[in-house]
């Protein structure tokens, strides 16, 4: 990846430039793919606390009377029961069962919701939202570009958060939130996060983010980190990436995240024919773990192979994992194909690997 003149620049471009960050084009925006060091910025993370840029992410509100209504047409989850501060990752499909993309959703209030969508499929999202939304007394308004978002995660990261707002941290529960004032500015604070550890992202205006940026990356042991530590973070943890794990051409139940679909929901949503026709088929592909017995790592688009050397799948996400010291990939491989004798094409040559249950990595 280089970087793209054209592309977007988030609010807090400037301070990744004097941080010298390699930039590079991630979903039209220019974001920090590194500072100095992925692998620091991953240990970071694991360790202690690293701070995120997740600006580019699309925010997405619905709100009025018939908005939990019309967000349990319009995804496959069941948000109405929610209740006020809580969240809750779903995905929003086609009619065919495809996934358009995967989300947070937020209730921030009786009637308002906050929808995070990836960075690429934020125009989708918004699009589905406001055609499946007509006919509820529900407005759609993307506020992507008005919000900065900024990740603190690790270990640390609430005994640091702690010295900069007078929220009560210990009792926000994992997917929950609240709106209080750290750094001085206005913010919501979502325990959530993309890295397997716990931490926070913070919502706050866009003019508002490199003053709390400066403010935490201030504090001793919090380091920067860019998209490539987030890569291999999400990666050791299971957490699936869109264009990678979940497409259009992948239902959630081939992804292993069948659990999301509420088919027993009250109302008809979209997909749900579909889906629910999947949910009584025999399992196709299926998504799984592979660790390399060597040291050539597995990426995406490589083959899985047999121990004859025949095609049974392929790579979606694979790198080296700081954290356990070998290679590491997800695969989808197809169905009725055995887990024992399997082997990676690594630009001709067989790596073996080990299928494993996912995730790689769970923090104790």
């Amino acid at each position: 990846m280089s970087a793209d003149p054209t592309a977007k620049k988030t609010p807090l471009h400037d301070v990744h430039q004097d941080l010298g960050a390699n930039l590079v084009d991630f979903a039209g925006y220019l974001m920090p793919l590194r500072y100095r060091s992925e692998t620091a910025e991953h240990q970071a993370v694991r360790t202690g606390a690293g701070l995120f840029d997740l600006s580019h992410m699309g925010e997405i509100f619905l709100s009025g009377p018939g908005a939990a209504a019309a967000l349990d047409h319009a995804l496959v989850g069941n948000l109405s029961p929610m209740a006020v501060g809580k969240a809750r990752y779903t995905m929003i499909c086609d009619p065919d069962g495809g996934v358009l993309d995967d989300l947070i959703v937020y209730r921030l209030a009786d009637e308002t919701w906050m929808v995070v969508a990836n960075a690429a499929n934020a125009a989708v999202v918004r699009d589905a939202l406001v055609e499946r939304a007509a006919g509820f007394d529900a407005a759609v308004d993307d506020r992507s570009d008005a919000y900065a978002l900024i990740a603190l995660q690790g270990p640390r990261s609430q005994e640091i958060l702690e010295g900069f707002t007078g929220a009560p941290l210990a009792d926000l529960k994992y997917y929950a939130i609240l709106a209080d004032r750290v750094a001085g500015v206005d913010a919501l604070i979502a325990r959530t996060g993309y890295t397997g550890e716990d931490g926070f992202e913070l919502f706050v205006d866009a003019a508002d983010a490199v003053a709390l940026w400066k403010a935490l990356a201030a504090v001793d042991g919090v380091v920067p980190a860019g998209l490539a530590a987030r890569d291999s973070l999400r990666l050791e943890a299971g957490m699936p990436l869109y264009g990678n794990e979940l497409t259009r051409e992948t239902t959630p139940f081939e992804a292993g995240l069948g659990r999301v679909v509420k088919l027993d929901k009250a109302v008809d949503f979209v997909g749900k024919t579909a889906l629910a026709a999947q949910a009584q088929t025999p399992a196709g592909r299926r998504l799984v773990g592979l660790v390399a017995r060597g040291r050539r790592a597995p990426r995406k688009g490589y083959q899985v192979v047999t121990s004859g050397g025949a095609p049974c799948g392929v790579v979606t996400s694979g790198a080296p994992s700081p954290t356990l010291g070998t290679p590491i990939a997800m695969a989808y491989l197809d169905s009725g194909v055995e887990e024992t004798g399997l082997a990676v094409d690594v630009r001709g040559r067989q790596e073996p690997v080990d299928v494993v249950a996912l995730p790689f990595y769970k923090r104790s």
